[in-house]
């Protein structure tokens, strides 16, 4: 199956269109500006023609339709998401509930059968999901910004949500609680897409920065791969102590700390701004408060002038560590996990096909792009 978005993202007038597959006579689509879905059926010619539509109360923002059971979720600019079934025949669809999942526009839906799980996020900054059979809503969590990416392990039942901030948010879902694993932070601009394939364990995120990163969570050795045109690079830098992963989800567990409170810093002592009882014992000034990334000690900025790359806590970019840390982080510690290429146009799709080994990667400039990677996933 295919997914794109046809025209400019910022306009009204949008297509967003789905083709079920070459193996279903069908596709779907929707028009934001009449606030319609159409099921086009395909013919023996091969072309696809108009079969039914219903018109939706808000303009749709996004799909997802599960094969297996014919269900079409469908997202709305008011926060609703619709479910409809469709007709074996693909000329007539049902509508069978409706959540008020978000305050405003949903952004993305996936359908896990398996679970019975309806995910989403929203323009409101949250991720939610909901249960399929009752409706209920089971959880939430809100992200540093809005979030256009949305993928699902079902194996561990990890989600991975990338937002406008250029952030990868990693969750583990259990019924009715969510908990946050680790982050990932490789991006300059918005993360527009996300691909995770469940095989190979590697998740591919697009962004507005004109960069594809493909992020090697199952940690065979820790690889990191380079696109170039058509030409494949393998960092050979392991991204684990020691250059071997201990299992599956050993990166995931690379957390960053979280930041201790202090009224002076816990390397020189020295008080912040606000200690006023001991800038006046020690007839100093008080000092702006930081944190270090690495071990999370409250630090003054002396104390932590200097800065470097942390990927395995999931800081590719270089940031405030102090000087005990920046000085045991170790060179195989830096190695990235992820290396980049610029993709020449601004991302708002991604999709892998496993079988080929292909990733096809769309853009607000209407191209599309494929791209080979038996010699790395195959």
């Amino acid at each position: 199956a295919i997914e794109m978005t046809v025209g400019y993202a910022g306009t009204r007038k949008r297509l967003l269109l789905r083709l079920i597959g070459d193996w279903l006579p069908a596709a779907l689509t929707s028009d934001m500006s009449i606030r319609t879905v159409r099921v086009w059926l395909k013919r023996d010619s091969g072309q696809y023609w108009p079969s039914i539509y219903h018109a939706m109360p808000s303009p749709c923002s996004c799909m997802s339709f599960n094969p297996e059971t014919r269900r079409l979720s469908i997202g709305l600019d008011n926060g609703t998401i619709s479910e409809f079934i469709l007709s074996e025949d693909y000329n007539k669809m049902t509508l069978v509930k409706s959540y008020q999942a978000h305050q405003s526009r949903v952004m993305m839906i996936l359908f896990v059968l398996e679970m019975e799980w309806v995910l989403s996020t929203g323009q409101d900054k949250h991720f939610t999901w909901h249960c399929s059979e009752s409706g209920q809503r089971l959880g939430g969590y809100r992200t540093n910004a809005g979030a256009c990416g949305l993928q699902f392990d079902v194996e561990t039942r990890h989600v991975f949500v990338g937002d406008h901030s250029g952030q990868v948010t990693i969750l583990k879902l259990e019924q009715e609680s969510c908990s946050l694993v680790t982050t990932f932070k490789g991006h300059t601009g918005g993360v527009t897409a996300l691909c995770w394939d469940p095989v190979q364990r590697v998740l591919f995120s697009g962004s507005s920065d004109h960069s594809i990163i493909m992020w090697d969570i199952g940690g065979r050795k820790g690889t990191a791969i380079e696109l170039q045109g058509h030409k494949y690079v393998q960092n050979p830098s392991s991204c684990f102590p020691g250059g071997k992963a201990k299992g599956r989800s050993h990166i995931w567990n690379q957390a960053t700390p979280e930041w201790l409170d202090s009224d002076s810093c816990q390397k020189c002592d020295q008080p912040f701004f606000w200690n006023f009882k001991q800038m006046w014992d020690n007839k100093k000034i008080g000092l702006r408060q930081h944190h270090c990334r690495k071990c999370g000690k409250a630090v003054c900025g002396k104390c932590s002038s200097k800065r470097s790359s942390i990927p395995l806590m999931g800081f590719e970019f270089e940031v405030r560590v102090c000087d005990s840390c920046h000085e045991s982080i170790t060179d195989e510690e830096r190695a990235p996990t992820a290396t980049f290429h610029d993709s020449k146009h601004n991302i708002v799709h991604v999709h892998f096909d496993a079988t080929r080994g292909w990733l096809l990667t769309s853009g607000t400039d209407k191209v599309i792009k494929l791209w080979d990677m038996t010699p790395v996933v195959s």
